[in-house]
Order: C-alpha cells, then structure tokens, then sequence
C-alpha cells in the first residue's frame, strides 16, 4: 500500500518536470518568465483597480444610451428627392436680396449707415435740380432722438416727383432713370435712396416720409410708405395733400439706427468735400451736435452758372461685348444690319458700316435677328480691329480748371493753388475725363501724409481708399521729382491736398456701394498724367520759395554787415559820421535795386 502511494507521487512528480520543460523559451533562449500572481498584489491595489474598471463601464454603458436616441433623430426616416428639392426653390426680391445683404450698399455699421443716407438723398436732389436747370438749395438736417437713433431730412428746391412716381422712386430698388443711358450722372443703379429707406424700416420700423411738388400751383403731396421686401413693392401708409411753403422740391425723412461721428469718414468731412465738387451749389448743414461754426453751417455758392447740360449718347461699338451685341441685334427696329449699326451705335458711318460686314463676309440686307451666333462673332471681331472715332464727349460736364481753383481757395488756406482737366478720354467705349486740383503749403500740416480727395462724377469717395484706382495712381507717382518726400510705394508727406475728380457717362465702381473706382489701366494712365502736370506746377512753386528763401538768408547776411564795412571806410578814409551813415544807405538802397531785378 505504501509502496503504490509513493509511486503514483513519483509519477506526478514527473508529470509536473515535464510541463515545466514544455514551457516556451524566448528568442533569448530564456524561458519566459511567469505572469505575477493576483495574490502577489496588495489587496488595497486590487480592489481600487476592480472600482475603476466598473466605473469605466459603467460611463462607457451611459454614453452609449444617452447617444442612441440621438443618432435616431440626427437620421432622417427618408432622403429628399428631387421633387422635395423643388418645391424648396422660390424667386428672390432683389429687396430681400439687400436686406440680407445690406453691407453691398454701404450699410456695414451705425456710422457709416449714417453717411449713406445723407450721401444718397444729398446725390438726388443735385441731381434733380441740375436736369431741371436749377441752381440747387439743399438743406442737411440731423437730429439726434436717443443714443443710436437719428433722423435725416434732407430738402431740396429741384422740380419736384409727380405723386404717381413716388411710390416707386422711394420704395422700390432697381427702379430710375438713369440705368438705360449713358450721360454723366450721380445715380446710376436706381438703388440709393430706397435702400437707405428700407434700413431705416429694418432698423427702426418706421417709414420713410416724402413732401414733393412739382410747381406753385400744384398741390403738395406727403406720402408716407414702407417696402415690402418679398414683392420689392412700397406700401403706402399715408397719403395726403398738405400745405407747404415751397413752390417746388422734394423733402425727405427717414429715422434709422446710426452713430454720429467725426473724423475722414464722418458726415461734416463729406459735406465739405461735396461743396467743393458742386461750387455751382449752397448747402445748408445742420448736424446733431454744434461744430466750430455753430449750430448751423452754410457752405456758400461759389458760382451761378449751371454745369452744362449733358446729353445721351449710343453705345460706342467697342465697348459692346458679344453676348451684349447680339441681344441687341434682336431688340433693334432696324430692318437690316447695316442700318442696326448706323443708327444703334455712336460713330458708325454708313461706309464704315458697310465695310465692317463685307469683312465679315455678312449680306448687308440680311435682317438682325437672323443673324447667328457665328456671323455676331465675325462682326465682333471685325468691330474690335477697325478704327474708330472716339464717342462723342458732350455727355459729360467737368468741373472746370477755374472753378475747382475757386472752390479750392473758399475752402483751404494755402499758399498755392493749382488746377488741371485733362482731355477726354476712353476706356471700354466709355468716355471720361479726369479733373486734378492741388493746394500747398498755408495752414496745411507738412508733417503728415497729403490729404487725398477722391470724386467720381462730383461725388467723394469716403472708404475703400487702398482699393482705389486713384490712391494707387498717387502712390504709383514719384513725387520725389516733384520737390516732395515720399515713402517707398504710398502717398506722398507734406503739406498738401489733393482732389482726383472722373467725370464719365458709367464710373465703374468696384461695388453697389459706390466707393471706390477699378483698376483700368486707362483711367489709371490718365490720372498719373494730370497728376504728374500739377506735379510739375508745385515743383515750380517749391523751387521758388527755396530760392527766394536762399536770398532772404544772404540778404540777412549782407544787411548785418553793412554796418561794419561803413566803420571801416569810415576808419580808413578818415569819414564823418554823416558820410559813414551815406555809406550805409547807399549800400542798402543797392542791396534792394538788385533785389528787385
């Protein structure tokens, strides 16, 4: 018995050798060492691992219920098809457009909203009163009702709006006169004014207010209306005839949320530099708060003549793209191409007419709504490669070299003044011309960078300065040959300022917003050379003051010693004191014969 006990222990002592050599060995050769027991680890250690074990899973079991249901939702039952994505689509006012959108037209923030509307009613009613022929009288008013709100009236003494216009004039954007043709003019979008409106609806909910009349024995009309901004459409709140003072105008009221402030870019700096642009014009401002000239400022007329009246021309062939040239080709009355070119176009004679389809190998008799894509391209081309004369530039009114000196000297006191209009020009088909006038020295701070006035059709440009074709062309001008200082590609530093006036039948703007003019290369070539002649005009002036101021210095010189060289004639020759003081007259009366030549 004994015996089989010890056996069967010698057998599973054995057993227990032959797992133990069965074990893997590493790639050392070493066997792999034995994983640590649970109970080597202190019993503390364990059950602060088994804790967060269980409340790991137990957040991992809690995260994922409160997902699930989420998921759920986030997951549409159905995708939308075409059919869902159609029904989705509807027109868009250009109204809704804008009020969406109102940064494009210039109503980025409180201040600057502020500016606009003045800026917008301000450009109407000179409008209006130059195509009537009237010397304008425009009043400015702003009041201030609390912290943020203002209100804007702006009264003119222009023809006035028959009662029907009305409504859509003030209440209804994309709506004028002035798109369709080509002459010289503030507006060109028929935006402006029922924008600034609609802001004040937007921000204030009230409605813009309108007195007009066209004549003194008309009656005056005050309508009061909103804009509905999802048909673009005014709607009418009032409608009455009142009595008013005036034979004829238009006065406007709109209440909006605003800032008044001063500075570049305030109100008080656009009417100054408005007035200067329109002398022919008196302006009356009154602002929210009293400024240095009190409560009220008249900005005087500086001429009664009028600006001449512009006219309308055609589009000139070389400023018509194709897709525009073949529109017009199926718009025209004219029974054949030939006479669509002559009669449709500035500066196309019958010959060059003629001339321009035999190139084009296209039958002068064929109608122009037959013509296809291919024949409109051929014309095109043929149009781009012919010479032409120039449009015609009765459709645009200068200020004037004489006027701008005359409005420059009411307004800035300097020592020099200087004016240059440029010969008309082209870009596009459209013409233009550009108007430089230039103040120096006098009052103007010399240590700082030259004041820059930029205009566009008599209207300033108050923001978007560094986007400007005209600031590039200032800084694009080396005023160093010109006696000024100048760092290396900005404005020139001294004491001057300058005004950059275009005058053209289509400015192109570089936004709705009107605030800056693109980069042409026409137009920047043409005002570097009216730059460049008042540039040659103040070197001129510099040069001679440096002169004269050299002169001044010697002559301070020589009159300090003339004294002295009479002592020594007086010590040499053995002179009197009345032939020492002779001396000294004589010398002096000669000093200033020689000024003099």
């Amino acid at each position: 018995m004994a015996d089989s006990k010890s056996l069967t222990a010698r057998k599973a002592g054995q057993k227990r050798s032959r797992a133990k050599s069965s074990t893997p060995k590493s790639k050392s050769g070493k066997r792999a060492a034995k994983p640590r027991s649970k109970a080597s680890k202190s019993p503390a250690k364990l059950r602060a691992k088994a804790s967060a074990k269980t409340a790991k899973l137990r957040d991992k079991a809690s995260a994922k219920s409160s997902k699930s249901p989420a998921k759920v939702a986030q997951e549409p039952a159905r995708r939308s098809n075409a059919s869902d994505l159609a029904k989705q689509h509807r027109d868009i006012s250009v109204s809704e457009f804008f009020a969406k959108n109102r940064h494009l037209l210039g109503f980025d923030n409180p201040s600057k909203a502020l500016l606009t509307t003045v800026k917008e009613g301000v450009d109407n009613s000179l409008d209006a009163c130059e195509e009537a022929g009237i010397l304008p009288d425009i009043r400015v008013s702003i009041s201030q009702i609390s912290e943020t709100r203002f209100r804007v009236i702006i009264e003119d003494n222009g023809p006035g709006i028959l009662r029907a216009q009305v409504p859509k004039v003030f209440g209804s954007l994309l709506y004028g006169s002035k798109f369709h043709r080509l002459r010289q003019s503030r507006g060109q979008q028929g935006i402006g004014i029922s924008a600034a409106g609609m802001y004040g609806l937007l921000t204030t909910g009230k409605p813009i207010i309108i007195t007009t009349r066209t004549g003194p024995k008309k009656d005056a009309h005050h309508l009061e209306l909103v804009i509905d901004t999802k048909l673009n459409a005014p709607k009418i709140k009032r409608d009455d005839v009142v009595e008013w003072d005036k034979k004829h105008g238009t006065r406007v009221e709109i209440e909006l949320e605003g800032a008044y402030r001063g500075g570049q870019h305030s109100v008080d700096a656009y009417i100054r530099q408005i007035s200067l642009a329109n002398p022919h014009a008196e302006i009356t401002y009154v602002p929210p708060k009293a400024e240095e000239h009190g409560a009220e400022h008249v900005f005087a007329r500086v001429t009664n003549a009028s600006p001449k009246e512009t006219a309308e021309i055609k589009p000139h062939p070389y400023g018509v793209e194709l897709g525009v040239l073949m529109q017009m080709f199926r718009d025209t009355t004219a029974r054949n191409v030939r006479s669509c070119l002559q009669t449709d176009f500035s500066r196309v004679s019958a010959k060059t007419a003629t001339e321009i389809l035999e190139k084009a190998n296209v039958p002068a008799t064929r109608r122009p709504g037959e013509i296809n894509r291919d024949q409109a391209e051929s014309i095109h081309q043929v149009i781009q490669a012919t010479k032409l004369m120039a449009p015609p530039m009765d459709c645009i009114a200068p200020i004037g070299e004489d006027l701008i000196e005359k409005a420059l000297r009411s307004e800035v006191s300097a020592a020099f003044y200087a004016s240059v209009s440029r010969r008309p020009a082209v870009y596009r088909g459209n013409p233009f011309l550009i108007e430089v006038g230039l103040a120096y020295g006098g009052d103007l701070p010399g240590d700082q960078t030259i004041t820059a006035y930029r205009y566009a059709n008599r209207v300033p440009l108050q923001y978007q300065q560094g986007a400007c074709a005209i600031t590039k062309a200032i800084a694009g001008t080396e005023w160093r040959n010109y006696q000024m200082q100048q760092p290396r590609g900005g404005l020139p530093v001294g004491p001057m300022l300058l005004m950059v006036h275009i005058a053209s039948v289509w400015v192109p703007f570089t936004s709705e917003s009107k605030e800056a003019i693109a980069h042409y290369p026409e137009i920047i070539k043409e005002i570097r050379l009216g730059l460049q002649e008042c540039g040659r005009k103040v070197a001129t002036h510099i040069r001679k003051q440096r002169r004269e101021a050299d002169a001044e210095k010697k002559r301070a010189y020589i009159v300090k010693y003339i004294p002295q060289v009479a002592i020594g004639l007086q010590q040499i020759l053995s002179l009197n004191d009345g032939q020492r003081d002779k001396i000294v007259s004589n010398l002096t009366s000669t000093l200033e014969k020689s000024r003099k030549l």
